[in-house]
């Protein structure tokens, strides 16, 4: 990232540390040496096994978390020295709706949260109303919100988060527990902060066909650190040219190196990644000394959910993928 003008970055993560003592002199560290960018107007997948670190991250980057080593930057503002500023650069929408009071309606959740932000009244109200009739919530802006649905209750948790106007977002799980009618509410709602509204949008998510959808660039957490930071189509690239699909005609004749099996039908389908020609070449003849009869093969362009747990179960991350596809 450093070839980037680092004026045109949204979100700069500059060799932050967390580690939490245990007593007795033991230690753990949750986050370990991170350093991650996120340019402005970029929609951005911040993806982690649970345990891995990311929510420890994003609490650090919301001020809730004092990192033990390192700086972290929102628009230029530094959250540990100037943390008021840095603050209203951001609209939080925490994993089930934490951060929208339930006893209160949609217009108290929108008022209380635009005064926090230090809104005047009057641009509260006006934003408030402009993003309730956007989000189809105006005609209940009355009602408590703890009897509204999960989609609404999502959707009143953004406007509070954009009350302020606040030119990143971070959204935790935003489209966790809603049916199919409201996920694509909310898909085309995201969709909408960033080509409309020139929002920086940082989403974190274990829902990964969401992300591959609605994201330009993803970085891998894995046990504090990170363990690839690419543009999406880049990344389902580099593994697409390595990753075959072989049929064979009957039961597989013993295990073939490390590709899945399955059948179906009579055929044996094995996956996996097969990092050359010539070890693509040696497989097939393996295949034909064993008297099998070889239907097809095709290479494949894995989903990011592949993806994601090929890179977290190899642990050595990105650069082995990339150190492979140079010497193919």
């Amino acid at each position: 990232m450093s070839q980037n003008n680092m004026s045109d970055m949204a979100v700069e993560i500059k060799d932050i540390s967390k580690v939490y003592s245990k007593g007795g002199g033991d230690h753990f560290t949750a986050v370990d040496n991170v350093n991650l960018c996120v340019r402005k107007g970029e929609v951005f997948g911040f993806l982690g096994s649970n345990g891995a670190g990311k929510t420890t991250t994003i609490k650090m980057m919301c001020g809730l978390v004092t990192p033990t080593t390192g700086r972290i930057l929102l628009n230029g503002c530094d959250v540990a020295l100037a943390r008021g500023e840095a603050m209203r650069q951001i609209g939080v929408v925490l994993e089930g709706t934490r951060n929208i009071y339930w006893p209160l309606t949609a217009w108290q959740n929108i008022m209380y949260f635009g005064k926090l932000k230090g809104c005047s009244s009057k641009n509260i109200k006006e934003r408030g109303e402009a993003l309730l009739k956007e989000l189809g919530l105006w005609n209940r802006r009355n009602d408590i919100v703890r009897h509204f649905s999960r989609g609404m209750l999502q959707r009143t948790a953004i406007a509070c988060a954009l009350v302020a106007d606040p030119p990143i977002l971070i959204l935790d799980e935003p489209t966790l527990g809603l049916d199919v009618e409201a996920t694509e509410i909310m898909k085309a709602l995201l969709k909408r902060l960033v080509q409309d509204y020139e929002k920086t949008v940082l989403i974190t998510s274990h829902q990964l066909n969401v992300v591959q959808e609605l994201c330009e660039r993803v970085a891998i957490m894995h046990k504090g650190k990170i363990i690839a930071d690419k543009n999406l189509d880049e990344l389902l690239s580099l593994f697409g040219q390595d990753y075959y699909q072989i049929k064979i005609n009957g039961a597989l004749n013993g295990p073939l190196s490390d590709l899945s099996a399955s059948e179906e039908n009579g055929v044996t389908v094995l996956t996996g990644r097969i990092s050359s020609p010539k070890r693509l070449y040696s497989l097939l003849e393996q295949i034909r000394k064993r008297g099998m009869t070889l239907l097809s093969v095709s290479p494949l362009e894995p989903d990011l959910e592949e993806v994601f747990l090929k890179l977290v179960k190899d642990e050595r991350g990105i650069s082995n993928y990339d150190d492979n596809q140079n010497h193919v």
